[in-house]
Order: structure tokens, then sequence, then C-alpha cells
């Protein structure tokens, strides 16, 4: 099939984004807490290099595009009562976690993270480094909001460490901008990028989301030239996920005609050449980097990885979650704390761990992980390489993926290796249906709801 409007008809389909294996609808409810504390505990006989996720959930306002987890607030208070039960969370943790384990990369996420005062980003990051061992060459990342920082907070961030900002912009046009609910002049934007810079953090992320209301392929390519001055190192372009019966408030988007799939296909080829011939190396799905970037050099290395904050250079790295609604990677366990922060209050409040959700991988949860994971990051899969890895006879173990992938290499998204396969230039614009092929849950009826569309 050479016509990509007919690719994109056929493979617009739900697919999970594969952040984890198996994606996060697929985890279980927990009754209690034992069988998390045993794995912990278990896996901190040795120790590990560690990455701390801090959910920061408040937001001044409320972006009607947004899937966050959140708490839409203006009071003064609030943050110091969520700061108040994250510390005793993480103090509830550490008891089970083994001593010699060193943090190699700390991620603020949110909600908006500088929601929190200049004071409360110190507290917060003194808090930590009481609390853990940080590694000296080590990551340290916040999402900012330009639109509540100020030159205090930068600062705050530069002492606490900060090295590297993904700042949030999503597109500069204002009638765009109108119609999500952010108001955010480009002018703004340079602002935040000058004083960052300025304060020594010079590792600057730029977060931009196409398939919004109103965009179209030109108009978004004129957003990306604007953006370009500011000359980030990474961009991360996310696919808007357009699920209003899980996001009740993306139904205020409605209001205005958004790009159909064929448009937002047009506009992703664009941002990969409009990228690529401006020194960017386009690393896979949502993710460019400048040519000697780290990702660039991981993803030509063979070493990307790929976890809850996408693509990433951190190896074997256990990701402890802290504040409601966060995630916690651990070994081949996962561990989901309470989205409802009343309930996440009263559990710390009560000395309990906040998690509600659980999943433990099994023996085929391992491969199939491992495969997806090396099919989102290498773009190839060496079954031969895989087959002694596992020690199975891997063309026999994935022999259910033969026909669909039969299909996609006719369709020109794959081709065949003596050993395998690899993903072609067209294919990677499809990657995540490319990779649904080798996921055992995929097939859920009751889960596939739970997915946005893969253009």
């Amino acid at each position: 099939m050479d016509n990509r409007q007919d690719l994109v008809t056929k493979y617009s389909r739900q697919a999970p984004r594969y952040t984890s294996y198996p994606p996060a609808p697929h985890f279980n409810e927990m009754g209690d807490d034992g069988s998390a504390v045993l794995h912990i505990e278990k896996r901190n006989t040795g120790s590990h290099p560690i990455s701390l996720y801090i959910h920061i959930p408040f937001c001044a306002s409320l972006c009607w595009y947004c899937g966050c987890t959140k708490v839409i607030t203006r009071r003064e208070g609030d943050s110091a009562e969520y700061l108040r039960r994250l510390f005793r969370e993480m103090e509830i943790l550490r008891r089970r976690l083994n001593p010699g384990n060193r943090v190699v990369q700390v991620h603020f996420g949110g909600g908006t993270p500088t929601f929190l005062s200049p004071d409360e980003l110190r507290q917060t990051g003194k808090t930590l480094r009481s609390l853990f061992t940080f590694e000296d060459e080590m990551e340290f990342a916040v999402e900012i909001d330009p639109r509540r920082l100020t030159e205090d907070h930068v600062a705050a961030l530069a002492e606490i460490g900060c090295n590297r900002a993904s700042i949030g912009i999503q597109d500069v046009r204002e009638d765009v901008q109108k119609a999500i609910n952010r108001i955010q002049p480009m002018e703004l934007n340079e602002r935040v990028v000058r004083r960052l810079r300025n304060a020594g953090i010079h590792n600057i992320n730029v977060d931009l989301i196409y398939g919004l209301p109103l965009q179209s392929r030109n108009s978004f390519e004129a957003t990306l030239n604007e953006v370009k001055v500011l000359d980030p190192d990474r961009f991360a372009i996310f696919n808007y996920a357009h699920i209003p019966w899980m996001i009740p408030s993306q139904k205020l988007v409605d209001r205005h005609p958004m790009p159909g799939p064929h448009e937002k296909f047009a506009m992703l080829e664009m941002m990969i050449d409009n990228l690529t011939d401006s020194g960017y190396s386009y690393i896979g799905m949502d993710h460019f980097a400048k040519t000697g970037d780290e990702l660039s050099l991981a993803r030509q290395n063979g070493t990307l990885q790929r976890n809850f904050q996408g693509y990433s250079t951190r190896a074997d790295t256990d990701i402890y979650g802290f504040g409601m609604s966060s995630i916690s990677q651990i070994g081949d366990g996962y561990l989901q704390s309470v989205k409802d922060l009343d309930e996440y209050y009263r559990r710390v409040d009560s000395d309990q761990h906040p998690w509600f959700r659980q999943y433990y991988l099994t023996d085929d949860d391992r491969i199939r992980r491992h495969t997806i994971m090396r099919l989102m990051c290498d773009l190839q899969l060496d079954f031969s390489t895989i087959g002694r890895q596992w020690n199975i006879d891997a063309g026999a173990y994935f022999e259910d993926a033969v026909s669909p992938l039969e299909e996609m290499a006719g369709d020109g998204l794959i081709q065949w290796t003596d050993n395998g396969i690899r993903v072609t230039d067209t294919g990677r614009l499809f990657l995540r249906i490319i990779a649904t092929v080798f996921d055992a849950y995929h097939s859920d009826p009751e889960k596939q709801g739970r997915y946005s569309k893969t253009v």
C-alpha cells in the first residue's frame, strides 16, 4: 500500500503509548499492601540506581485539553498541606529502601510543579537531599508553566539542583490558546527561557501538542518555526489524545473544529522534516533531540530506554513515584497511588502507603515487555538475539504475530530481515500499531476504549 492517506485510514486505531508493559489499565486493584511491601523489600536486599518522580497536582486554572491528574485551586496553603503529606510518604517508604541506593534522576511532574512557591521548592529540594543520596552527575528535571514562573522560582530551582526544564507551550497562536483555555504569549516563553539559562539551567525541553482545535499543518509549522528560536535541546510533540469520555473537560474543546487524522498525519510528517532539517534527531514517536544530546547518542548506540517519562537514557533504574496518582516501576513490579486527594491524605496521615493498584510481571510479560521496548527504542528486532536472551524459540513464541506482520510488510511499515524485522521510515509513523502485534493484552475489549487513536 503506497498511498499514505490509505495507511492513515487503515491504521488510525486505539493503541497504548507503551510507557509500560502491560499498560496501566491492566494493573490490578489492591486489597492490602502486603505483596507490594514484600516486593520492595526483596528488591532492596541489594542496592540499585533509583529515579524519583514527584507529582505536584495543583494548577491555578484548567487547560481544557489536559488529561493529567490535577487539582484546580488558587487557595494559599493547599500546597503546604500537600507537601506535608508528600514528605511523610517519602519518610514511610525510605525505611524499606536499601541505604546504598543512589538517586540518578529526579523528575517533578504535574499538574504544575511551579505552582509551589519558591520557598516550597527550596524546602522540597532540601527534604529530598536529606532522605536520599544523590549522585553527583544526575538529571534533575522540572516541568514548568511559564505563566506562573517568577525570577525567585528560577533562583529556587537552580539552588535545589535543577538542571533540565521542560517548558509547556503547546501552541503559540492566540486563537488556539483561547480554544484550549491557555493564554501564553510567546514573549513570556522567551523571557522564561532566558531567565533559566541565566540561572545556569541550560538543558531546555519544549512541549508542544498537535491535533488541537483550529490547528492545521501550515499553522503548526508556523508555531514550530517560532518556537525553534528558543533553541531547545529537546522537543516533545504529543499527539493530542481526545478522550472526553474519560476527561469531561475535553468536551469544551469540541466547540471548535479539530484537524482530522489525515491533517494530523500531515502535521507529523511536516514536523519530522522540519526538525531533522534543523539539526534534531527523530528519537521516536513524539521525541526529538539535538544531534549531540544524550538521547540522540543513546538512540545511536542502542542504550535508549522507555518509561513513564517517555524516552530515557537511564537503564536498569527503579522509579519510585511520590504523590497522588504517581506510578512506581520497581524491578518487575508496578505500583500506582490513589488519584483522589482526600484519600491520599487519609492514607498518609494513617502512616499507610497510598498505593491502590499493582501489577507484577509474569515470564510472558517480561519477554513481551523487552520485545516491545526494544522495538520502540531500536526500531528493529532480532529474534535470534531475543531467543538467546530468554531461552525461547522466538519465531515460535511470536507465531501469532507473523500474519499481522506480513500484512504490515505488504503495506510498507516493516521489512523482514534475516533474523527479524526492521521498521521503515513510514512504519515509524505507526510505531504504536506495530507494537500491538506483540501485546498479549491489546485484544481485551474492556480496555480498548481507554486509549487514544494513533493518528
